[in-house]
């Protein structure tokens, strides 16, 4: 069975069905509170660099660099290993990934969640 992960911006209201919401970003969203996250976990240490992420800067133009670069760093035994937690943490309920990026298409929620499938997920 395919584990439902989703996508939303930290500046979203939680939804009822959003199951164990999970923070994927290094930096805490700015203007936002704990609470109105709602969140279950702050996964920073399976956020992107400091390095990568601020090369990438959210320009589409290295969307495709940056994927495959945040895929190495996901496919390291530490980053493997903290994923399998999370998904562990989580259960059998949907997983939603948080992000603040305002780019809904070139973030690494989305990367994250590719590698989630990749794990079969």
């Amino acid at each position: 069975m395919t584990r439902k992960v989703s996508l939303q911006r930290a500046y979203e209201d939680p939804g009822r069905n959003d199951g164990y919401r999970v923070l994927v970003d290094r930096v805490w969203p700015r203007g936002r509170r704990k609470a109105d996250l709602a969140l279950d976990e702050w996964a920073k240490d399976l956020a992107p660099s400091t390095a990568l992420r601020k090369w990438f800067g959210h320009e589409p133009a290295r969307w495709d660099a940056f994927r495959a670069r945040y895929h190495e760093e996901l496919a390291r035994p530490e980053a493997r290993e903290r994923l399998h937690a999370l998904l562990r943490a989580a259960g059998h309920r949907p997983l939603t990934l948080v992000y603040s990026a305002k780019d809904e298409q070139h973030n690494q929620a989305v990367v994250l969640r590719e590698e989630i499938a990749r794990l079969g997920h």
